[in-house]
């Protein structure tokens, strides 16, 4: 077995690329959310089915459906979807086991020369690695770098229009809670002869701008953050890839290249 093939078979194999998991940070804040809420309704000793209206949930959910297809062409909401679905079961990377993967690639690198990675490639499994390696096989630095760097960019305007899809439907929601609940209004007051039901058909109206503003401040406007802190996370996770790469095309001693990545970490130099 050559010493390409050993060093990278040093790293566990499930630590190489990023792999899926369950966001119970996400899904814990969201039930802490609608607990929270079902809670303080609790308190007031009103009964939970009295906020359960059909009517206004048919028109805040609707409308801000309708709203959205409006104003998002179905390719960007097919993104935005598929990256709501990417919160809940993210694929993360461990940058402390990505930088020794590169770190193996460096060393390699240093010792056989650049063609002395190539058989380990095949066995990268981290997408934006494997790439930029492939190309540094084959390009010049100079355009591996503006490529990925392109990449990189496009990465983050596709998470930004994720986000703001999702903003765009919470800004909404609540205007179209309050449209319900004038509609609402417009019930109850229609039944003006009878008084009690005016009272009663009043609280139900409001039942609208508690589901507008409930969908927009505790669903829509929170999940439009997790996706940029998502998508930071990522990039950055891949500007340490990039770096990491050109420093093998430049090739840098590994110990210069190792205190380059652990800034990527957050971490001072070994002593």
């Amino acid at each position: 077995m050559s010493t390409s093939s050993v060093a990278l078979n040093e790293i566990p194999r499930e630590q190489r690329g990023p792999t899926r998991r369950v966001d119970g940070g996400m899904l814990g804040g969201l039930l802490a959310g609608a607990g929270a809420v079902v809670a303080a309704i609790a308190v007031t000793r009103i009964h939970l089915s009295y906020f359960f209206q059909p009517s206004g949930i048919l028109m805040v959910i609707g409308g801000t459906l309708a709203v959205v297809f409006v104003t998002t062409p179905l390719p960007a909401l097919r993104s935005t979807a598929a990256r709501v679905l990417e919160l809940v079961w993210h694929r993360g990377a461990d940058r402390s086991q990505l930088r020794k993967q590169i770190m193996t690639y460096v060393r390699v690198a240093r010792a056989q020369g650049l063609l002395g990675i190539e058989s380990m490639v095949s066995e990268c499994e981290h997408p934006f690695l494997r790439e930029s390696l492939i190309l540094a096989l084959d390009v010049q630095r100079a355009e591996l770098q503006g490529t990925m760097e392109t990449k990189l960019r496009l990465h983050e305007r596709q998470g930004e229009g994720d986000a703001r899809t999702l903003e765009s439907a919470g800004g909404f929601a609540p205007t179209i809670g309050v449209l319900g609940t004038v509609v609402g209004l417009v019930d109850a007051l229609r039944r003006f002869s009878d008084l009690p039901s005016v009272a009663s058909g009043v609280g139900i109206a409001f039942a609208s701008t508690f589901y507008g503003l409930g969908l927009a401040n505790l669903l829509l406007l929170p999940l439009a953050y997790r996706i940029r802190a998502m998508m930071a996370e990522k990039l950055e996770t891949e500007e340490m890839i990039l770096e990491g790469v050109l420093c093998i095309l430049d090739g840098i001693h590994p110990s210069l290249v190792s205190e380059r990545l652990r800034a990527f970490l957050g971490e001072t130099a070994e002593v």
